[in-house]
């Protein structure tokens, strides 16, 4: 026998044996290790640059699997789960060894009274068991690589249980072995039909029942492959099944349902991994709200993060976020199925004009691109279609030309359009006979060609045969019931493959070592207390050596010498206080602007000391600045996140960044395409190609600005806590940008 001298579980076992259902509640802890990463290539900053995939295989094909605690007492849980692992077990192809300290057999199979006693390797221990820990350190002396544990009361019910939580995470990582849990079910384990073909939808959720519709496509005839419910996270994460599923040749896209992040680099680093494999990713990610981020932490202990900089991280690495269940669905399945677009034109074609009007409506809001058709495509048409009815796109064809063999012409010729990509055929509701001879037109043309045919079924009834055969028999033609999902599933179908199309890793450019700027920046943020803010003058010393331009200016402690600096700086000047203490210097009256002669500093300068004295803050001095010109105030910071680390901030500045909050937010490391895109997704992009006549602004110089903050990010991550340039000024193209104030705190 396998391992007889490690022992058996006798007493201990009794105890820990418990009641384990399918719905378990979640429950983790966040801080508890994260996925493994490939060791040596990092950047700057010290993050891994690249994630170590486990290999995956044998937790989901195992050839041999134990069943710690199994049971076939009538009316037990653990009973219910043994039955159901034995058959999962027949269907893959396993063997399944019964582990119990008193049972002679389970179900008829012979058992053995604990892990040392197995009589062959196994791949797979699910452990049934009150305690898991101390049988996972028996499954390290026998070579288990993995384990699943569905006990609950950890991290959900306080810090005691989180730090059993952190315990158990320990104990496998130095067993070496790959555990999924706690408080996980049973989902890794369903039955999966084996009768369908095409890509599969592989499915990740953090809780196992919302997982259910998209299980449930399989009876529409959509394929899954596997179904990982990753529970607390105490080791296997949803970046470790992410990075793997996306490795899988039968994968067509990854649906996620996630609460929360365990680690925001892993995750990012695993959906850069399908990126560059062209894998979508399709993810409800819960927390847009704070009552549903507080609820999700609630549930799963899990961090929810900061919506905005998640929602910026997804779109960073092509993760399409949805908000309901349905639209995972339906665009998890369009994407895993759909073939790469011809061309991005979208046709609307249908019998009704009310209908190929509300449906445009929407497409055209979303985004969607509808050509008009030629006039020769329209001539076409109207052969077969009458004169006064619309074809140049939405395509009413009035109902009758269904009904005969026009339809099928019609059909082809629109999709024979080189503009046209996809064709869309909103059906609101069953009209037999012409509804089931549009639908099986619609399916055999779909057969013929490499466009996308979709087809909406608005009826709420779904049992219509056009619709229940014809059309969900069909695996060319994308099925939906809403208007709402069709659009925003072929939105994200185009939207990703444009994606893939263009997307570079911005991880195979992360600057690995220091650049000359990072060796002047530390000088100034080594000397500064942890916690502590710069000085605006230290602050825009640290702008000056990564290369960001500054007025010109000068520190001065007196009234005389503020005279002399004005007058080699050039009026007009402004004044500011500078102190480690200062935040909102305008609105304590400690910047002076405009100021035009020596008599006007030197009063200003007076006036300022008078403050300063009467509010008792330290000062390391005034500053005589350059007055800049006419241009637009922009915002430009570093934060902290903690899930990701540091981020990046561009907005728009001024007191606006705090009464219009339009701002973009990127995680580093980041390219130049992606801070161009920052500015494209600001409400007020418009302001900088010049408005009411106006020149148009350095968008260049604002771009480089943006890059270099981002390497100050990672550069200074382990120094430098917050950023806030604002504002930068953007002047006329060609002249540059220019940071007027800048705040700076340091960790």
């Amino acid at each position: 026998m396998l391992g007889s001298t490690h022992g058996t579980l006798t007493s201990d076992l009794r105890a820990r044996v418990v009641a384990c259902g399918e719905t378990a509640r979640d429950a983790v802890v966040h801080d508890t290790a994260t996925a493994a990463v490939a060791d040596g290539d990092r950047d700057v900053s010290g993050r891994p640059l690249h994630l170590a995939v486990p290999d995956l295989d044998r937790f989901f094909r195992p050839r041999s699997v134990a069943v710690v605690g199994a049971s076939d007492a009538e009316g037990r849980p653990n009973t219910g789960i043994t039955r159901q692992l034995i058959a999962w077990s027949e269907r893959v192809g396993a063997t399944l060894h019964p582990v119990h300290p008193v049972r002679e057999s389970v179900f008829g199979l012979r058992c053995v009274p604990g892990v040392g006693e197995l009589p062959e390797a196994v791949d797979l221990a699910v452990l049934l068991v009150a305690d898991p820990l101390p049988v996972v350190a028996e499954l390290a002396d026998a070579k288990i690589p993995f384990a699943v544990a569905f006990a609950s009361g950890y991290a959900e019910t306080g810090e005691a249980g989180a730090e059993a939580q952190r315990r158990l995470g320990d104990a496998a990582r130095r067993a070496g072995v790959r555990l999924l849990g706690p408080n996980t079910n049973l989902n890794a384990f369903e039955e999966f039909r084996d009768d369908l073909d095409g890509p599969a939808i592989a499915l990740i959720t953090q809780s196992g029942h919302q997982g259910r519709p998209v299980f449930a496509l399989q009876e529409l005839g959509i394929r899954l492959s596997h179904w990982a419910p990753t529970g607390n996270e105490a080791d296997l994460e949803t970046a470790d099944f992410l990075a793997y599923l996306a490795e899988r040749p039968e994968v067509g896209s990854i649906a996620c349902y996630v609460e929360g992040l365990k680690d925001g680099r892993s995750f990012l680093l695993a959906a850069d991994r399908a990126a560059r494999r062209g894998v979508p990713v399709v993810a409800v990610k819960v927390g847009r709200t704070e009552t549903g981020a507080r609820t999700a932490a609630s549930h799963t202990g899990k961090l929810t993060g900061a919506d905005q900089v998640v929602d910026a991280a997804m779109r960073q690495y092509g993760v399409i976020r949805v908000d309901g269940l349905d639209e995972l669905q339906d665009t998890a399945a369009l994407l895993a199925r759909a073939r790469r677009p011809l061309a991005d034109g979208v046709a609307v074609y249908s019998i009704s004009g009310g209908t190929g009007a509300h449906f445009a409506d929407l497409a055209t809001s979303a985004g969607l691109r509808l050509p008009r058709l030629s006039e020769g495509k329209r001539r076409e048409l109207h052969q077969w279609i009458p004169e006064y009815l619309q074809v140049a796109n939405p395509i009413d064809n009035g109902g009758h030309p269904v009904g005969d063999h026009r339809g099928r012409k019609i059909i082809d010729a629109i999709l024979a359009d080189p503009e046209v990509g996809v064709l869309i055929c909103p059906i609101t509701g069953p009209f037999p006979p012409m509804s089931d001879r549009l639908a099986r037109d619609l399916v055999a043309a779909a057969e013929t060609t490499d466009k996308l045919v979709c087809v909406v079924w608005g009826s709420p009834v779904g049992t219509e045969a056009a619709y229940r055969e014809t059309l969900l028999g069909s695996s060319r033609v994308a099925t939906f019931r809403t208007f709402g999902n069709c659009v925003g599933a072929v939105r994200a179908w185009l939207a990703h493959h444009r994606f893939v199309r263009d997307y570079r890793s911005p991880f195979d450019e992360a600057p690995r070592t220091p650049s000359p700027s990072c060796r002047k920046a530390r000088a100034l943020t080594e000397s500064t207390p942890p916690g502590q803010q710069l000085s605006e003058h230290a602050a825009k010393q640290l702008l000056r050596a990564y290369g960001i331009r500054v007025p010109r200016e000068q520190l001065v402690t007196s009234a005389a010498a503020a005279v002399r600096a004005a007058a080699q700086v050039g009026y007009p000047v402004v004044l500011k206080a500078s102190g480690a203490q200062l935040a909102h210097k305008t609105e304590l009256g400690l910047v002076k602007v405009g100021l035009t002669s020596a008599s006007q500093v030197r009063d200003a300068y007076r006036e300022i000391m008078d403050i300063i004295r009467y509010e008792g803050v330290e000062l390391d001095g005034v500053l005589v600045c350059q007055m800049i010109g006419h241009g637009l105030e922009t915002m430009v910071g570093i934060t902290r996140d903690p899930l990701f680390g540091p981020t990046v901030t561009v907005g728009l500045g001024g007191v606006l960044v705090e009464v219009l909050q339009d701002t973009a937010v990127r995680v580093p490391p980041f390219g130049e395409g992606q801070a161009r895109a920052m500015l494209d997704e600001l409400r007020g992009r418009a302001l900088f190609d010049g408005v009411r006549g106006g020149p148009p602004l350095d968008v260049d110089a604002l771009v480089e600005v943006v890059l270099r903050v981002q390497r100050m990010a990672l550069e200074l991550d382990g120094e430098l806590a917050e950023l806030d340039v604002n504002p930068l000024v953007v002047l006329e193209r060609g002249q540059g940008a220019v940071a007027l104030d800048a705040l700076a705190v340091c960790r």
